[in-house]
């Protein structure tokens, strides 16, 4: 078999491959450092953090559905000064590939405290924003939700990021993600990450109640995938900055379909739950793939649906 070129390059950022576990699914890296060999990884988006220490919403806060599961564990995280100081450092101890920020906040202030801290943490190399946070200033309606908020948080997280490329995660959960993706880079971001959790719910029907403690929570997994590639394609078309595709992401052919409609790396998120080897495995299957679809090397094929 040819030798495939499985490269990619995120604003400048060399990935030996564009396989990157999505934030929340993955841990911060560290939990499967014994199970497997992390540096097989493109990338690696850590757990969701904010600027101070979160338990998360209260139990139940897991149901599972035919093809997916909802989630709203509610950004259960140590705080922003255990990633950069601890979890980052170790994890640069035992990782040599790209090392993904995932920032969360629920104030303008907060998400720009805490990407200034992420921009100053030497083994982060991008930095992710996750704008379907409610705002807590703006009676909870979630920053990602119109083109004039996102706007705001990017502008906002920019003016701190000085040495790192800034990615946006966009939410689904919107009428028109274009118009917000738009709207986030002319703010000054330098790629998009996309799609978040759509919003779903489960009802117990014999004790007649909702079965996550919140009621509604984040639907994903492969039932999501025809959605968030139609995104995926959808703004990598109306913009000229990279695109990460996720959601319902969970073979080696599915990463060949988000490239070819526009992302130039791909994250693996529910199915890491489902199968903590799926990236590896995902990994491993995309040369003789490519081998079989004629593909010599993968950024021949970024966005070549038209």
């Amino acid at each position: 078999m040819a030798v495939r070129d499985l490269s990619c390059e995120l604003c400048g950022i060399r990935l030996d491959n564009p396989v990157i576990p999505a934030s929340g699914t993955f841990g911060f890296g560290l939990e499967l450092a014994g199970e497997m060999d992390l540096n097989v990884l493109g990338g690696i988006s850590l757990k969701g953090s904010t600027l101070n220490a979160r338990y998360g919403n209260p139990l139940p806060r897991i149901a599972e559905c035919p093809d997916g599961m909802i989630n709203s564990v509610g950004l259960q995280n140590p705080g922003i000064d255990v990633l950069v100081n601890e979890k980052v450092p170790a994890l640069r101890e035992v990782y040599q590939g790209a090392v993904i920020a995932n920032i969360s906040g629920f104030s303008l202030e907060e998400y720009s405290e805490c990407c200034r801290r992420a921009d100053e943490c030497e083994g982060i190399d991008i930095i992710e924003v996750n704008i379907s946070c409610p705002n807590v200033h703006n009676g909870g309606m979630a920053f990602g939700t119109s083109p004039q908020a996102a706007a705001q948080v990017t502008a906002a997280v920019r003016s701190q990021v000085k040495d790192k490329p800034l990615f946006i995660k966009l939410s689904p959960n919107v009428t028109d993600i274009v118009s917000i993706a738009k709207a986030c880079e002319e703010a000054g971001a330098d790629g998009l990450s996309l799609i978040n959790t759509l919003l779903g719910m489960r009802i117990d029907i014999k004790r007649r109640r909702a079965v996550i403690a919140n009621k509604m929570g984040g639907f994903s997994g492969r039932a999501v995938f025809p959605v968030a590639l139609r995104m995926v394609y959808q703004v990598s078309h109306a913009c000229s900055i990279p695109v990460m595709g996720c959601g319902g992401v969970s073979s080696a052919e599915d990463v060949i379909e988000m490239m070819m409609a526009g992302a130039s790396a791909v994250q693996v998120g529910a199915e890491n739950l489902r199968n903590p080897m799926a990236c590896p495995e995902i990994i491993g299957r995309l040369p003789a793939l490519m081998e079989q679809l004629g593909i010599e090397s993968l950024s021949d094929i970024i966005g070549i649906i038209d």
